[in-house]
């Protein structure tokens, strides 16, 4: 009897579990993307007030080790997650703009899926961008470096920077609940489970799960560290001594 090849390769084939789909983001960038967006979170609802301030310093110095972590993975890490990547797509911007008269004046038709990949790397790109400033001048703000040229400037700079990546999360957020309702599938789920729909390889050849949980385990040190040295930890239980000083004062001083 002769066997049949398809029913051969079908059976030496490793079998896929199904609606496992293929991965496209690995773990760390995962955990890198909720993690940001959840200490940005946070840091906005606490910049009012001297109650919260600690906690919103914690969440700011957890930003910019993000925004390292980030740079860092993006330059050493896989492709997939480099900067690379994410730039060669920005640089694609003027052919597909220049597309776009060429369009209208009966020519190819636009590519509006390249569009969609544009917008997405502009927005994660300018997240990026806009957290160094952020950051920067968050801290200035809170040791007070600018208080020999008068004035309160550098809170104004760290509060513009702030609604300005409020802005750009917003934006971000509608494009993806856009997107969603286009193609009829959720846009965020790849950045929860790391895979989407289909068959074909995956392009994540490695989850590296390892290097997330050392990244949760850096973060949550970082956060327990910083609970101990303050005064009387980063929730407003009690009136701390920053309080009482009516200034930002560095608390590092009091151990």
């Amino acid at each position: 009897m002769t066997s049949n090849p398809a029913f051969s390769a079908a059976t030496a084939a490793p079998a896929r579990p199904s609606g496992a789909g293929r991965r496209i983001v690995d773990a760390p960038t995962r955990l890198f993307h909720w993690l940001f967006a959840l200490s940005f979170l946070g840091a906005y609802l606490t910049a009012d007030g001297e109650r919260w301030r600690m906690l919103h310093v914690t969440l700011g110095y957890t930003l910019a080790g993000l925004l390292v972590f980030r740079v860092l993975y993006g330059l050493f890490g896989p492709r997939q997650a480099g900067l690379g990547l994410l730039w060669r797509k920005l640089t694609g911007a003027p052919a597909w703009l220049k597309s776009l008269p060429a369009a209208l004046a009966g020519g190819p038709a636009v590519n509006w899926r390249q569009g969609q990949n544009l917008l997405m790397a502009l927005a994660v790109a300018a997240l990026l961008a806009l957290v160094l400033p952020l950051t920067v001048s968050g801290i200035a703000t809170f040791y007070e470096w600018g208080g020999a040229f008068g004035g309160d400037w550098l809170e104004e700079i760290h509060e513009f920077f702030g609604e300005a990546l409020l802005a750009v999360v917003l934006a971000h957020l509608a494009m993806i609940a856009a997107l969603s309702v286009l193609r009829r599938k959720n846009q965020a789920l790849p950045m929860i489970t790391g895979r989407v729909d289909g068959p074909g390889p995956d392009l994540v050849q490695h989850n590296r799960v390892w290097l997330a949980a050392l990244l949760l385990v850096a973060v949550l040190a970082y956060w327990s560290w910083e609970w101990q040295q303050s005064p009387s930890g980063l929730l407003p239980t009690a009136v701390s001594s920053v309080d009482k000083g009516g200034k930002h004062g560095k608390h590092h001083d009091d151990d």
